[in-house]
């Protein structure tokens, strides 16, 4: 699909694998736009909620924290941990095995 798109909060695609206390929608990804390599899209976690170990796949994740506080812990056995707050943008690499805790 050539040029730009945009992707109306309708147009979203919620038919993805969703994770233990997740509800994604997706944004930017090969349903919605084609897209080979990214996925960017709205993900919801409830407070106090733990998501369910995964990955993305082969795509690059942008993640942007609206509002709250999460801690990801990542790496083969989920030995690493970073938080982030609200303003702060996350890079998931491909295949990344994490976890995100919401903190709120």
């Amino acid at each position: 699909m050539a040029g730009i798109k945009v992707i109306r909060p309708h147009e979203r695609h919620t038919g993805a694998v969703q994770s233990t206390n997740m509800q994604r929608a997706a944004g930017v990804s090969p349903e919605t736009t084609g897209a080979t390599s990214i996925w960017s899209g709205y993900v919801t976690t409830p407070a106090g909620a733990v998501s369910g170990v995964h990955h993305h796949g082969d795509c690059e994740t942008a993640i942007f924290v609206v509002k709250g506080r999460a801690r990801f812990r990542f790496g083969e056995k989920l030995e690493q941990a970073i938080e982030v707050a609200a303003g702060d943008f996350l890079f998931v690499p491909p295949f990344e095995i994490h976890q995100e805790e919401n903190l709120s």
